[in-house]
Parts: C-alpha cells; structure tokens; sequence
C-alpha cells in the first residue's frame, strides 16, 4: 500500500475557484441565430395541435406541441391546448432574430385559432397567413343504383 497524499485547501483557495467559474460563466454568451424569413406551421387535430418553427427552406429549427406543453389526453385537443403549444414554442423562438414570419395553417381542430391569437398578441412581422388543408376533390364514384 501507498503513501496517502493529501492536500489541504484554505479558504482563500476556495473562493479563488469559485470566482474563476463564475467569470467563465458569465463570458460565455449565446449567440442569437438570424433568419430573415421564417414559417409557422400550425397542424390542428382533433386530438392535439403540432407548431412547427422552419427557416426559408424548410428546415426544422424548432418545434411544440399541445403534449409537449405538459397537457395530457383529451385535453390536447382543446383551444387550450393550441395556446399553451403556441406559447412554448414563442419562449423557443426568443433564441432567434427572425425578420419576417409566414404561417400556415393546416387541419381543421380547435387549437387552429387559439395558436393565431397567441400569435398575434406578441409583436412579431407576420407577412401572410395561409390555409394549406388539404380539401379532397374527385375520388371514387358512387355505384350505380339497383335496377330492380
């Protein structure tokens, strides 16, 4: 068995660390993301409502959803639910410098209006809203009536 080394640490010691971590804390700056253009893409069900945040192209920069806000069930797929999604994705998007924003709207749930409002009541360049849900058109046809 070896000799133990031990070394003893004063006070003055200690807070010397201390003040080094701190500085190297408070240098460290997080540097805010530009986009001159961005998109809302607001996708309302009946049972929950999924925003996401996307750059020019497409590009998925961030994202929420009713259940990602902390609701559970049912409860998803309320007006509510729509809000909350909004609000945590509006916290998310204080990281960037966004320009101007597109959004876009698809589905037809509860939540659709309520994320709009969030929305809207924030001071944010909203350019245009777009309803993108897709409405069928043609289809199958209906079977001949029965000739008795």
């Amino acid at each position: 068995m070896g000799k133990t080394r031990t070394k003893l640490i004063t006070g003055e010691e200690e807070k010397n660390k201390l003040t080094e971590e701190v500085s190297s804390v408070k240098k460290k700056k997080l540097k805010k993301a530009y986009f001159k253009t961005a998109r809302i893409y607001i996708n309302s069900h009946f049972n929950n409502t999924i925003i996401t945040l996307t750059d020019d192209n497409g590009n998925v920069i961030a994202w929420s959803s009713a259940g990602h806000a902390g609701l559970k069930n049912t409860k998803k797929g309320t007006p509510f639910g729509g809000q909350k999604a909004m609000e945590v994705l509006l916290e998310k998007m204080a990281n960037f410098n966004i320009d101007e924003i597109k959004v876009f709207v698809k589905g037809v749930g509860p939540g659709r209006e309520a994320a709009l409002r969030v929305l809207f009541s924030k001071n944010l360049n909203i350019v245009s809203i777009a309803d993108i849900t897709p409405v069928p058109f043609g289809g199958p046809t209906k079977p001949k009536p029965r000739r008795v």
